[in-house]
């Protein structure tokens, strides 16, 4: 995993995501996930490719229930783009590294 790759959850949710000055991708994942497993090369990618730009962080459901529970999350992976606190974007289960770049992209205009 990349260094990159914010790992986050619910004590630093709101300073590392909400109240960041760049579009925050979160991936919300676990560890017995397979398809959260998929997509982690990719976001590793990503985390270097838009640096300076836009962050890139995991959050795991199994440690972190509440954010979970607040997001909705009911399929893994399930990720989220906030932009100035809010939510402009999401994706639900695997996708290419072109699918999630366009959610960072979108958040970036």
């Amino acid at each position: 995993m990349s260094g990159k790759v914010l790992q986050i959850g619910d004590a630093d949710f709101d300073s590392a995501v909400l109240n960041s000055k760049e579009p925050v991708l979160v991936d919300f994942w676990a560890e017995w996930s397979g398809p959260s497993k998929m997509i982690a090369p990719a976001l590793d990618e990503l985390a270097d490719a838009y640096e300076g730009r836009a962050k890139v962080a995991k959050v795991n459901v199994d440690d972190n229930r509440a954010l979970a529970a607040k997001y909705h999350v009911r399929s893994l992976p399930y990720v989220i783009v906030f932009k100035d606190g809010e939510k402009v974007g999401e994706q639900i289960g695997a996708v290419g590294k072109a699918q999630l770049a366009g959610l960072l992209d979108r958040a970036l205009t």
